[in-house]
């Protein structure tokens, strides 16, 4: 495009040359400042007639230097779109199709892809070793997510798998020298994209991080490196009569459990991640470390710095050290499974069970679909009708005196076929069936893609949203599940697609949308665990609003000026400020 064709262009967009006269009026430069008039009156016939005024013609050879100029005094001139118009998300602005964008419907992430420099992998080698790979199968497979069906158009150029905090330190130091994106890598757990590379750079694979540092048994805390699995460290803490309540999925490490501020089944007794993380080591865009706390179970000291981490999906640091809080292993248990004729009145057996005040520590909900899925899978005949399924915790009196006030609430709400075990094997095979249960899904469809939703609402309002969702489900041509964590409002559907077919790819993000909006309606979220990543993107102005997001935004682009923080994620690219 000329740069006469462009001014053209600005004629059209008030905003636009609003703008550029504004960049040219502060300008430092009197060239640049004396050209702004020219500029004002070619954009603005009407007040005057001519482009050249008393005789001057416009020098266009200065608009390249206003654009240049724009970096020494911070105008930012986007010439693409406006800065304010680019909130709005309008139909027409450029941001308005990309992934995650407002109103964004595509599912495979873009991005401008910067080739890593020589000089980079030379100082990467130093750094780690051996501990590098540039091979292609390697770093494809750490560019696809395991679990999810979110894809990008580029791959990592470069796998590194450091061994220390120093090493992590040296090696986004060096990506922020060079200006090339970083993202954080542990157990590939997570389903929402977060792990994508749609700009290449490096992939900062933390499993060799994975030791216990430390463990104070009389304070109940540990010092944990962000690689080691949850399941691997509750396996550590066995022998010393403690363990870490959270129970994500099989592989996470607690490094994404912070970076995703995870949850899981016991979420309902013991809290999320925010609450069972004592303090943090994280390695910043610059490559400094900071701690955001001491060990101490309380603290006023400043900002909650932990907190402001975790969640924050690898776009502001990457997490090197985690001190969690503990708690001691359970003297007694009961496991108890009842049926119903249908969602709602499972949901309400749930919604009643809390607000007796009973001290539950899961209640998890599963309908027929999910159930006919687990028989397929496991040979199983469990009756195909909604299910709820609780967990009770404490001396043996008191959970049994807690299993049989359920026992009458579900009574009380057209509930049948009330059991409950307490041998461990029993129990143990009881949660099996919850904790397999994405994977029995498949085994109804082997060859299909998962879309997992992932709401959260007011307790009051659970009954209500899985009811409404359940009649659109129901009616879809796609196979869909649905499972709860009931007790905190949070449900999950797995809906089952084929990916190369377009139109059972619309379906099942048909079925996604309506679920969020009903969630957001009902003053809920359009993520309770799962994160944000790329999937969900496209939700938040309307969960959040748009201030929040230019927030978020600012603090972004503090920590991390170069924007080399696992970029495209979390934060909308619509939002500008």
């Amino acid at each position: 495009m000329s740069f006469r064709t462009l001014i053209s262009r600005l004629s059209s967009s008030s905003k636009e040359a609003h703008n550029l006269l504004l960049l040219l009026r502060r300008s430092s430069s009197p060239t640049l400042r004396s050209q702004s008039s020219h500029v004002s009156r070619h954009l603005y016939p009407k007040r005057t007639p001519t482009i050249g005024g008393e005789g001057r013609p416009f020098n266009w050879s200065v608009l390249p230097l206003a654009v240049a100029a724009s970096a020494g005094f911070g105008v930012a001139l986007d010439l693409r779109s406006d800065p304010a118009a680019c909130d709005s998300g309008h139909e027409g602005s450029e941001s308005g199709g990309r992934v995650g964008g407002k109103n964004s419907t595509e599912l495979v992430v873009g991005g401008f892809h910067k080739e890593v420099p020589r000089e980079l992998i030379e100082e990467l080698k130093a750094v780690c070793e051996t501990n590098i790979t540039l091979d292609h199968e390697e770093r494809y497979f750490h560019g696809k997510p395991q679990n999810s069906f979110h894809s990008a158009v580029n791959i990592p150029d470069v796998v590194v798998f450091p061994r220390s905090e120093d090493e992590v330190s040296k090696i986004v130091t060096s990506c922020n020298k060079h200006k090339i994106p970083i993202v954080p890598y542990g157990g590939a757990t997570s389903i929402e994209g977060h792990t994508l590379a749609p700009q290449g750079g490096v992939c900062i694979d933390m499993t060799l991080m994975n030791k216990v540092k430390e463990l104070h048994v009389e304070d109940m805390d540990v010092v944990v490196e962000p690689g080691i699995g949850w399941i691997e460290l509750n396996e550590y803490l066995k022998p010393y009569g403690l363990f870490f309540p959270l129970d994500p999925g099989p592989g996470a490490t607690i490094g994404g459990m912070c970076a995703t501020r995870c949850s899981g089944s016991l979420a309902v007794r013991y809290g999320t991640m925010r609450d069972n993380v004592i303090n943090l080591k994280a390695v910043l865009a610059n490559g400094d470390v900071i701690k955001t706390g001491s060990r101490a179970r309380k603290s006023a000291a400043g900002y909650d710095l932990a907190r402001m981490m975790i969640g924050s999906e690898g776009t502001l640091g990457i997490i090197t050290e985690v001190t969690l809080r503990l708690h001691k292993l359970p003297q007694h248990s009961v496991v108890a499974m009842c049926n119903f004729q249908t969602i709602k009145d499972a949901a309400d057996v749930a919604i009643a069970t809390m607000l007796s005040g009973i001290q539950v520590s899961r209640v998890e909900l599963m309908d027929e679909v999910q159930i006919k899925a687990i028989n397929i899978a496991n040979g199983k005949n469990l009756p195909e009708v909604p299910t709820l399924m609780f967990e009770f915790i404490g001396t043996e009196a008191y959970s049994r005196e807690q299993t049989l006030l359920v026992q009458k609430i579900v009574s009380e709400h057209k509930g049948s076929d009330f059991v409950f075990v307490e041998e461990p094997e029993a129990k143990k095979e009881l949660w099996k069936i919850r904790k397999e249960a994405l994977w029995a899904c498949f085994a109804m469809q082997p060859d299909s893609e998962a879309m997992i939703t992932d709401v959260c609402v007011p307790l009051s309002r659970l009954g209500e949203c899985i009811s409404r969702s359940k009649q659109l489900l129901d009616a879809s041509p796609l196979v869909c599940t649905v499972l709860a964590h009931a007790g905190d409002g949070n449900f999950h559907t797995v809906i089952l697609f084929d990916s190369k077919s377009e139109d059972q790819l619309r379906e099942a993000e048909r079925l996604n949308h309506f679920m969020v909006h009903a969630a957001l309606e009902m003053e809920g979220t359009c993520t309770g665990e799962h994160g944000v990543g790329t999937g969900k993107m496209k939700y938040l102005e309307e969960e959040l609003g748009i201030e929040a997001l230019r927030t978020m935004k600012r603090i972004k682009v503090a920590l991390d000026p170069n924007d080399i923080m696992n970029p495209g994620k979390l934060i909308p690219p619509h939002v500008c400020f």
